[in-house]
């Protein structure tokens, strides 16, 4: 379950012209995971994993966060390595809840199900998917929604995320409650693949592919039941710890986004890292620490700041790549091209195709070119 946009995220995006935060961190669950799914393939991703940062040690640490965007582009270079179109569902499949640490211990011991599915909820931020979680009684049973929160994401990443969470939920609530579990039924805003048989086996329920919303329905029966571990002293001890990091998390999330604030507000021009530490009356090296304790660095978040801001610009009709390239502070139009070919692994032009089209807009026969606009 993935960091959840809270008010004060959404605040900061708004006045720095931004969508969402793009400082926002996860726990590499997925990643782990996937790499050890991965190596089943005789696919080692330990080199895709140090290009980003993530070498063995740091992916050992228990207090590791790893950002959004590195967490897209390892699953990006996953699949194109492994070439498997089912990838999402093997990793969730491969799950437990004992891979969420303390939340997943607090969900193991709550009285009943749905009890478990709001506690995962409410402290989704503290979980390492990569998707905005929600729930709620509808006609047809207790539906789980998963949203994805970047319009500009690689659609088969998009889809990887997809399945992997569905998987994921299907596995653990069987480990959980009972392996006779079965959704009601699965819906999935993507187009059906050309082999549908390994989510028929997984998930065991009507499917319905190419529908307008990810959504999971569960039965009334499973979401009322008790459940199997459940003991309320575990459960409302743990919940207080889970308080306590939600806290740390939220101080932290405070400080990335008044940075990103003041990035954005500054572009083209960006403050030196002395400049942000001067403003917050802090030292360099204070202020280092405690984005080393964020899991990111200035570099990261300036390299964040420009990315979005490239993702608002590019559908525009009227914005060229020159334009683009002054405005986010790219030397020139090389520049531009080469960090788009980093963030998303494909072309200005196929990234402004790609996001007017998840908009469901945009005005057809208009190609962007480095100097201006051409039919």
């Amino acid at each position: 379950m993935h960091d959840a946009p809270d008010p004060a995220a959404s605040a900061a995006a708004t006045r720095s012209g931004t969508s969402r935060s793009t400082s926002a961190t996860i726990a590499p669950n997925i990643l782990r995971y996937l790499a050890r799914v991965a190596e089943e393939d005789g696919v080692d991703l330990r080199p895709v994993l140090e290009e980003v940062g993530l070498d063995a040690t740091v992916m050992r640490s228990a207090t590791l966060r790893v950002s959004y965007r590195q967490g897209s582009d390892v699953i990006r270079r996953a699949l194109e390595r492994t070439g498997d179109e089912h990838l999402g569902l093997r990793v969730g499949a491969a799950q437990h809840l004992t891979a969420w640490g303390p939340l997943g211990l607090a969900m193991m011991a709550a009285e009943t199900f749905q009890e478990a599915i709001e506690t995962g909820l409410r402290y989704q931020n503290l979980t390492g998917a990569m998707l905005v979680w929600s729930a709620r009684w509808e006609d047809d049973g207790y539906v789980l929604r998963a949203d994805l929160p970047d319009p500009a994401l690689d659609p088969a990443v998009a889809v990887f995320l997809i399945e992997e969470a569905y998987s994921s939920v299907a596995t653990l609530t069987r480990l959980n409650v009972g392996a006779s579990f079965a959704p009601e039924v699965v819906d999935f805003a993507f187009p059906a693949p050309r082999d549908t048989r390994p989510f028929e086996e997984l998930f065991r329920c009507p499917l319905r592919f190419g529908a307008p919303g990810n959504r999971l329905v569960l039965p009334a029966r499973w979401v009322r039941a008790t459940q199997p571990g459940r003991d309320s002293i575990t459960y409302t001890s743990t919940l207080e710890l889970l308080d306590s990091q939600l806290a740390s998390r939220r101080d932290q999330q405070d400080l990335l986004e008044v940075l990103e604030v003041s990035i954005a507000q500054s572009l083209p021009d960006v403050p030196s890292f002395v400049e942000q530490a001067r403003r917050h009356a802090s030292s360099e090296r204070t202020l280092r620490r405690r984005l080393a304790e964020c899991g990111t660095t200035y570099e990261a978040l300036v390299d964040g700041v420009r990315r979005e801001r490239v993702e608002q610009l590019l559908p525009r009709p009227e914005s060229t790549l020159r334009d683009i390239s002054r405005q986010v502070g790219f030397a020139d139009v090389r520049a531009l091209r080469r960090a788009v070919r980093r963030w998303h692994g494909v072309t200005p032009v196929e990234l402004r195709a790609r996001l007017l089209e998840r908009r469901g807009g945009g005005r057809r026969g208009v190609s962007l070119t480095s100097g201006g606009v051409s039919a």
